[in-house]
């Protein structure tokens, strides 16, 4: 009897082990929904920025408002009938 008892625990095991540690088991499926959660995550990101470029592409294509302010940020644009007023703080260095 004691050695039935043994032989059924055997293959108890012998069945789990397929479940919990093989090719298609509990912790390859768990490593999976990780990885897809971290992947999904990084899609949304990506997906938040393409949308802002996509935005952007859209106002540069259509308004001429958005030309002039990018020319006035990045490339210091000032117009022909406007006067332009720096103003320079003084660092603490300089106090």
């Amino acid at each position: 009897m004691k050695a039935l008892a043994a032989i059924l625990a055997v293959l108890i095991v012998a069945i789990q082990y397929p479940l919990w540690l093989g090719k298609g088991g509990w912790l390859r499926v768990w490593d999976v929904e990780r990885q897809l959660a971290g992947q999904r995550a990084q899609n949304a990101r990506l997906e938040a920025r393409n949308g802002a470029l996509a935005a952007e592409v859209k106002d540069l294509k259509q308004g001429l408002e958005a030309i002039e302010e990018r020319a006035r940020y990045e490339l210091g644009y000032v117009r022909a009938d406007e006067v332009f007023f720096q103003i320079v703080e003084k660092t603490r260095s300089e106090q």
